[in-house]
């Protein structure tokens, strides 16, 4: 597919400026609603009258992303990034508002499905519309840009949608976001207008058909979901939900990853895995990282907060660094951030107890968010790099598919731990064991990309 501007416009030029505009308020809007419903959740459930179903709205938005995901590689593979990168936002804007008018629980839900789908076919149709669009050596500072426009909704997306709810209504924290995503689309019309679909040469190996994907989405789908909810509620009957969801999620991946993925073949393989093992290591820390320092050293809430805002400065700054090196390599710069992440992650392991210096956390969280500022954006760019054009959609999906399986198993992994070893009130023990294995995780990683990376 071609399209109408040059190949060698820089990204902030005349004929780019409303692309790069466009892409990263688009991302920028789904990070703020990421960001924001969490805060926002308590009084919507306690508004509907759904305090048992707490975690469903989640578990819903979690499990459309992977349908929404696998379903947008395949269309961009067979008809490239346009009508999808035009069906994810509308998608995404009807359930912002379906969710904000909601009355009842089934039609927050409802809302939720409909955010999730366009999430998950945006999130793969932006990597495409990136291959098609920019030159080469123009792609580590869009990915960087991008990870930027995710940081940002995490330093101040929580707290806006905390006042948002607190002094107006929680249903703007939906509302409020919807006619931006309309001016993000409009903003790529004119370039989506410009893209020419080809379909792939039936010669070319790349364009190989892949059965059962749909159903294989589906069965990923109801796995995480699965694995989700057993790792938010741990007992026994939840072992068995998160048994029941790998085995879902075994036949699946299968179909769903490159072959050799969970092999750590060289090559491709190896670094989509590697994302798994870098966001699921990272998110798995993190999300016990504020419990540690109210129960374990006694903060406030809002204190707790500022280590994962330090992390997040450290990861926009690394994605800005990583954006002005071009011709490093990539599998150079994604082994860095796994060891940035590993020194992060061993220290911030000397916190967890009652006698750690917690000033500890600060420099830790700040070279862990540095490792995910580095490695995420090599990865997305490794990905584009060595997957043939009739891939880029499938393997974009797989890359963010991986992410979600690692984040999803080691984050219940948390949760077992907390449950079967320690307590909320006490947490110590489980949190050294977690962030100890997320250290060999991530240094698994490094020693994987060292030597596999590169096919």
């Amino acid at each position: 597919m071609t399209a109408t501007t040059t190949p060698t416009s820089p990204l902030w030029a005349p004929d780019r400026r409303a692309t790069t505009t466009g892409i990263l308020l688009l991302v920028t809007l789904v990070a703020f609603e990421n960001m924001g419903v969490g805060t926002a959740m308590p009084r919507i459930v306690a508004d509907l009258r759904a305090d048992s179903l707490y975690s469903w709205p989640f578990t819903a938005f979690l499990a459309a992303s992977v349908v929404g995901t696998v379903l947008s590689g395949r269309v961009c593979d067979r008809r490239g990034p346009t009508l999808p990168m035009l069906v994810a936002p509308a998608l995404f804007c009807v359930g912002l508002v379906v969710a904000g008018l909601a009355g009842s629980m089934p039609a927050l839900l409802a809302g939720r499905v409909l955010q999730g789908l366009g999430c998950g076919v945006q999130m793969v149709a932006v990597s495409v519309l990136i291959a098609s669009v920019y030159p080469t050596r123009d792609r580590p500072a869009v990915f960087g840009a991008i990870s930027a426009a995710w940081v940002v909704p995490s330093l101040i997306g929580p707290t806006l949608a905390g006042l948002v709810t607190e002094h107006l209504s929680w249903r703007l924290v939906f509302l409020g976001l919807a006619p931006l995503v309309l001016v993000g689309v409009l903003l790529l019309v004119p370039l989506l207008r410009g893209l020419t679909p080809t379909r792939p040469d039936p010669a070319d190996t790349g364009a190989a058909p892949r059965r059962g994907l749909p159903l294989a989405a589906l069965a990923a789908a109801v796995g995480l979901s699965a694995l989700t909810w057993a790792g938010e509620h741990p007992s026994l009957g939840s072992l068995a939900l998160g048994a029941a969801g790998l085995v879902a999620l075994a036949p699946a991946l299968r179909r769903l990853l490159p072959r050799g993925t969970l092999l750590a073949r060289p090559g491709l393989p190896v670094v989509v895995l590697s994302r798994a093992l870098l966001g699921g290591a990272f998110f798995a820390a993190q999300a016990y990282l504020p419990l540690t320092l109210t129960a374990v050293h006694g903060l406030s809430p809002a204190l707790a907060g500022v280590p994962l805002t330090v992390g997040s400065l450290g990861w926009s700054a690394a994605s800005w660094w990583q954006a002005r090196k071009p011709d490093l390599p990539r599998q150079t710069l994604l082994w860095i951030g796994l060891l940035f992440l590993v020194a992060g992650l061993a220290l911030v392991t000397f916190v967890a107890p009652t006698w750690g210096p917690i000033w500890l956390v600060y420099p830790a969280w700040v070279l862990a968010g540095a490792g995910m500022g580095l490695g995420t954006s090599a990865i997305s760019v490794l990905v584009l790099h060595l997957s043939e054009p009739a891939q880029r959609g499938f393997n974009s999906a797989a890359m963010q598919l991986s992410e979600m399986l690692g984040q999803t198993l080691f984050i219940g992994l948390g949760g077992v731990l907390l449950a079967g070893l320690a307590t909320a009130g006490a947490p110590t023990p489980a949190v050294l064991i977690l962030d100890l294995a997320m250290a060999a995780v991530a240094a698994l990683g490094a020693v994987l990309v060292a030597t596999r990376a590169t096919p």
